[in-house]
């Protein structure tokens, strides 16, 4: 799986969190999620729950508490996932 692939797997699980839904127009990598995307701070567990599900993977509160763009989520998967 490719990051590209990855990326826009979180851009899909992240959607219906996101309280800005014009930001995900334009998301990227440096897009982040709480303060560009406005996704509540609450939720970001149901999305970390939400990407475990989606790639099979375990993700530690370590690397959850890391997450902060679209591009860290990107990249803590796809290091995962191939492991």
């Amino acid at each position: 799986m490719t990051e590209n692939e990855v990326f826009t797997r979180v851009v899909k699980i992240i959607t219906p969190f996101a309280k800005n839904t014009a930001a995900l127009g334009t998301a990227n990598v440096s897009t982040r999620i709480l303060e560009d995307l406005s996704v509540n701070s609450a939720r970001l567990v149901d999305i970390i729950l939400a990407f475990e599900d989606e790639f099979n993977i375990a993700i530690d509160d370590d690397a959850a508490d890391r997450v902060r763009t679209l591009g860290d989520a990107t990249h803590m998967i796809v290091s995962k996932a191939t492991h």
